[in-house]
């Protein structure tokens, strides 16, 4: 069998390579001068980004596979189309940013225009009448064209089905707390639904509520119902669609639902309430914020402990880092958004007595393997939980129009969402009656594109952990009057004893094709309150209490696809205030960015609940009417929220970086947000912007660069490791071993602390032995730095706070957290990395050490007293960082053998389905990545002039490679020269034009030398643009404004063999 089909491959490849089109030989022509009157054109008459808007998606669009290309992918190798045709390109960049040219950035990413030309149309789909989903040859993305909105919601829902279909059931089940049931019982999957059902569990009336509230909220509510409708109307046309072809996703197979022989079973239809729980899903993993009170609490109770009441406070206060003035800021030009101080005099701070808090076990009943979390198999989620209060989605560097080379403005941005296969996010466009978008949506909620480009706009977003979840003490007690326990589902409210409600889910699983967990179940439950859900149990003053989490956007998931609706249509967002007006109707917490052709602007959404002007919400506080939120209402849980006025926001500051930093001055970390300190990852984006910047205005690829090198950049080698090394080389270093080491490190430091392979695809990291060595050492310096001063009990609790390490590997983490409610940041191969750790605290410590300055400083020296005594700690530390293994430090797993550093740290599409990919290098950049300047905007003339002008050449292969053909729209009709070098072709635009900007779409045949020549008259040309590194493909060619008749492309030299070959010359003012 295998030997026939390697003969049917190699068969199709031969035939493909016969039927390739080679150049025809030369045919001798004389110049010909040919007019057109083609009205066509490459982009649509509203797509004002000309070609320079740019973004990439790995591994790829196809996120469904059949059974057949599962086994095809699990024992041959091969893929589905369109499911790994992005992973590669997104891979290249980071070895071949440096040096990037303007010319250069189409290379690493996808053309993000609007539409697909002709000849590059893969599929044309027609679901229902009025919506049209094409495809393109290139990616697979869906282009959905509606006639009418109905339609053109009802074909996202099918396109979003086509490409995301398992996806999608897998996170409707998430979201509702049923994934072990649906999926199988891997540890893995056991604490990411456990995680879930702690931050949004719902019943189904609950779910409902959402959907009928939203119906009845006015015109866009009513809009948005609909829209919602007939996008789960399309979802089911595709389910009816795969049932008859046969074609479901495989995985309906492989996890028991659907049986291959008889067809029976298969995905269950979808409803509105669905699209509610995988919005609960979303806005957990990425737009929380707050709520991690009891950490913040438990620490200052041991701070306290330790040092007595007065000195432990300040000890909390300062590793609190809430307002550290150190910190990089997105708005960094004074701008102050006070918010989440605690206000003078404030009450009602509960601390739990020491020793007696613990947060709740949200399962019960436990049966079979649920008694274990030892995985029977892969367990490609472990590490994966949602955690609202530590949200990461990142990174955005944005310039504005006055520090651009091109006079507009600059954004690259996108979320880092992790690596799956499929990806979470998907690709789509979006066009009908008040939608006209392009970009990325999750799977499950693509009825709106979230983050892309319009017409003249674009917009992308970052976590903002802002502070929208409160922790309240409230008192336990028992109906009756008997004495309440710790266990006590009975609480007081406003003086009476009234009954918590019971969330409950029954889960159970037995082993399938693609999960092989033993049988197990177990009871998913959860106690809510009017104050929001038990999270926490402990005691105050002896006294049983429970702590709850409120979060300003439970039961109201639903709400901020408002804003979403708003950023789709290009009558709202044509102008900053436009879109900040939409931002200010999302409720999770992003940081948002926007760019058109002329303004940049921010601003930070959330729904931050005005607290009681007595309440400190950075700690617990108690249950009572005097502390709570201003207009709360408990039954539906909404209150007053501070005005869109009072958020951080900016219109064409000179430039915004964001990667989960802090927003502003005086705007306050979340309560257990410890992480906004001295060493930030976005410094790692703020400095070098900045140094650039201050050498003059930057270019598209200049913004690309600096996004590029942060994502391969080691922060802590970046920026603590010269201060390690000032306090070691302080005196020399007289251990042969140490001295080695300190000579790589240093090495590695001056190099700029990049973790890359020493050529593409060697698989090893340059300075790998300096590497290797600071990853084994950092969790060990921390600990020989802090912990016998801070002392177990208070190093631990701030360990629960804040984490030592996220490094990329996911391993070297050190002393951990055992709470459930602490992220460890412990996946691996998962790319994001360096958000949170001590790099902070060992940077001020060490500066404090060596007297250099220090703002805000620590509250007293841990090191040592000396640069001498803190030399001791760090070299006893680093004598165990060189004994260590590697094999230690970098722990094998299914993919990678113990001690292979590269692997350890490389990228794994994670498979939450049956297509598997290979790692690719580390990088610590957007999985969604967007590249955009628009050069024009609306009401601006976009026309192709070269269109009806007239075409002439210095030669012609034959007629059917006429000059004209280059200028007609077509994009599969060609002009081809000569086999010679010097050959040119020309367009008569009729009249002087202004112009700035020449594309030119080459054939195989390309221009390795060339230049961009224009004249007035015919005879006097000036060369306005020349290159001698053409690589063919589409030269986007930009240069200062002109006024021409006459536009000439001149070839000096050849890339190939052949003459110069365009399908296309376009001339434009933009």
């Amino acid at each position: 069998m295998h030997a026939r089909l390697r003969r049917l491959v190699t068969a199709v490849a031969l035939l493909g390579l016969a039927c390739a089109g080679l150049p025809a030989q030369a045919a001798s022509a004389a110049p010909a001068a040919v007019e057109t009157t083609a009205d066509t054109s490459y982009y649509p008459p509203d797509d004002f980004c000309l070609g320079v808007c740019f973004d990439i998606l790995p591994p790829g669009q196809n996120g469904n596979a059949t059974l057949v290309d599962i086994l095809g992918n699990q024992t041959l190798g091969t893929y589905p189309r369109h499911s790994r045709d992005q992973l590669d390109r997104y891979a290249s960049l980071i070895s071949g940013y440096t040096g990037l040219t303007e010319e250069q950035v189409a290379k690493f990413f996808n053309d993000a225009s609007f539409g697909v030309p002709p000849g590059q149309v893969e599929s044309t789909t027609r679901p229902r009448s009025d919506v049209t989903i094409v495809r393109d040859k290139e990616t697979g993305v869906p282009h959905i064209t509606g006639t009418t909105r109905e339609g053109t919601m009802f074909g996202a829902g099918y396109a979003g089905a086509q490409d995301r279909l398992w996806l999608m059931d897998v996170l409707r089940h998430l979201g509702r707390g049923e994934l072990t049931s649906f999926v199988g019982g891997a540890p893995g999957n056991r604490a990411l639904e456990q995680s879930v059902w702690r931050n949004s569990p719902y019943t189904e009336e609950d779910l409902e509520a959402q959907i009928e509230r939203l119906r009845n909220s006015g015109p866009r509510g009513a809009q948005l119902y609909s829209d919602v409708q007939n996008y789960v109307a399309g979802i089911n046309a595709y389910i009816d669609h795969c049932m008859a072809h046969r074609n479901c996703p495989g995985e309906y197979v492989l996890t028991g639902h659907l049986d291959a022989i008889t067809n029976k079973g298969g995905p269950k239809k979808f409803k509105p309430a669905d699209l509610i729980a995988i919005a609960g899903v979303i806005g957990g993993l990425f737009g929380g914020g707050g709520g991690a009170e009891m950490q913040s609490a438990l620490v200052r109770v041991a701070a306290r402990a330790k040092y007595g009441t007065a000195e432990g406070d300040r000890v909390w206060e300062a590793f609190r880092s809430q307002n550290d003035p150190e910190t990089v800021l997105t708005l960094h030009d004074g701008q102050s958004f006070p918010f989440g101080q605690a206000p003078a005099g404030a009450t009602g701070v509960v601390l739990p007595d020491p020793g007696t808090a613990r947060p709740v076990d949200v399962t019960e009943n436990e049966e079979g393997s649920a008694r274990t979390m030892e995985a029977a198999g892969a367990d490609p989620l472990a590490g994966l939980t949602v955690e609202p209060n530590r949200p990461g989605m990142s990174n955005a560097v944005v310039v504005s129009a006055g520090k651009s080379a091109t006079g507009h403005p600059i954004a690259v941005f996108g979320p880092q969402t992790g690596y799956f296969a499929p990806q979470l996010l998907m690709l789509q466009e979006l066009s009908g009656p008040g939608i006209r978008a392009r970009g990325a949506a999750f799977a499950g909620l693509s009825f709106y594109v979230l983050l892309g480009r319009g017409t003249d706009y674009a917009w992308s977003a970052t976590s903002a952990t802002v502070d929208i979840t409160d922790t309240y003490a409230v008192t336990l007690c028992e109906p009756g009057g008997g004495t309440p326990t710790l266990s006590s589902d009975h609480y007081l409210y406003r003086g009476q004893c009234i009954p918590m409600e019971t969330l409950r889910k029954r889960n159970s699983w037995k082993p399938n094709t693609a999960d092989p967990t033993p049988a197990g179940s177990y009871d998913l439950v959860i106690k809510r309150t009017k104050y929001g859900l038990v999270t926490w149990r402990g005691m105050v003053n002896g006294v049983p209490t429970a702590f709850t989490t409120l979060r300003s956007t439970y039961l109201h998931e639903a709400d901020s696809a408002i804003g979403f609706q708003m950023f789709n249509d290009p009558d709202e967002m044509g102008s900053a205030s436009g879109f900040m007006n939409a931002a200010s109707k999302i409720g999770f917490a992003f940081n948002w960015f926007y760019v058109n052709s002329r303004e940049a602007a921010y601003f930070t959404s959330a729904d931050i609940p005005v607290r009681s002007p007595v309440s400190d919400p950075n700690l617990p506080m108690v249950a009572d009417e005097a502390h709570e939120w201003e207009g709360f209402d408990p039954e539906t849980n909404t209150a007053t929220y501070l005005p869109a006025s009072a958020h951080p926001q900016a219109v064409d500051q000179d430039y915004f970086v964001s990667w989960n930093n802090k927003q502003a001055k005086d705007f306050s970390a979340a309560d257990g947000n410890f992480s906004f300190g001295a060493v930030h990852r976005g410094d790692l984006l703020d400095a070098p912007l900045r140094d650039a910047l201050a050498r003059g205005p930057v270019g598209t690829s200049d913004v690309v660069k600096i996004m590029a090198e942060a994502a391969v950049t080691d922060l802590r080698g970046w920026k603590v490791l010269p201060l390690l090394l000032r306090v070691i080389q302080s005196a020399p270093v007289t251990d042969p071993s140490l001295a080695s080491a300190v000579s790589k490190l240093s090495a590695w430091a001056q190099s700029g602390a990049k973790r890359v392979e020493t050529s593409p695809g060697s698989k090893t990291y340059a300075h790998a032995d300096a590497i290797r060595i600071f990853d084994a050492w950092w969790p060990k310096l921390v600990r020989a730095m802090f912990r016998p001063e801070l002392g177990d009990e208070l190093y631990q609790a701030l360990v629960d706070a804040l984490q030592i390490n996220e490094s990329p590997s996911g391993h070297q983490q050190g002393d951990v957290s055992a709470l459930p409610t602490s992220a460890q940041g412990g996946q691996t191969h998962k790319g994001s990395a360096f958000q949170f750790g001590w790099w902070g605290y060992v940077h001020k410590d060490l500066r404090s050490v060596l007297g250099d300055p220090v703002e805000a400083p620590l509250p007293r020296r841990f090191c040592g007293q000396t640069v001498a005594d803190c030399r001791t700690v760090l070299l006893d530390s680093l004598a165990q960082a060189v004994a260590e293994p590697a094999s230690v430090t970098y722990p094998g797993d299914d993919r990678c053998k113990a001690g292979d550093q590269w692997c350890a740290d490389a990228l794994l599409q994670a498979p939450l389905g049956g297509i598997k990919h290979p790692l690719i290098s580390w990088q610590n950049r957007p999985t969604y990545q967007q590249v955009v300047s628009f050069p024009a905007h609306r009401g601006d003339d976009i026309g192709n002039l070269a269109l009806g002008g007239t075409a002439t050449a210095s030669s012609r292969q034959s007629s059917t490679y006429a000059p004209a053909k280059a200028i007609d729209g077509d994009p599969t009709t060609r002009w081809a020269s000569h086999w010679t070098d010097n050959q040119y072709l020309q367009v008569d635009l009729g009249s002087p034009q202004e112009i700035s900007r020449v594309i030119l779409r080459w054939e195989t045949a390309y221009g390795k030398a060339y230049r961009i020549e224009t004249s007035t008259d015919g005879s006097n040309w000036t060369t306005v643009y020349a290159t001698q590194n053409g690589d063919g493909g589409v030269d986007n060619v930009t240069f200062a404004p002109v006024t021409a008749r006459y536009v000439r492309m001149q070839g000096v030299k050849r890339g190939t063999v052949y003459g110069y070959s365009l399908y296309e010359l376009e001339v434009y003012r933009h």
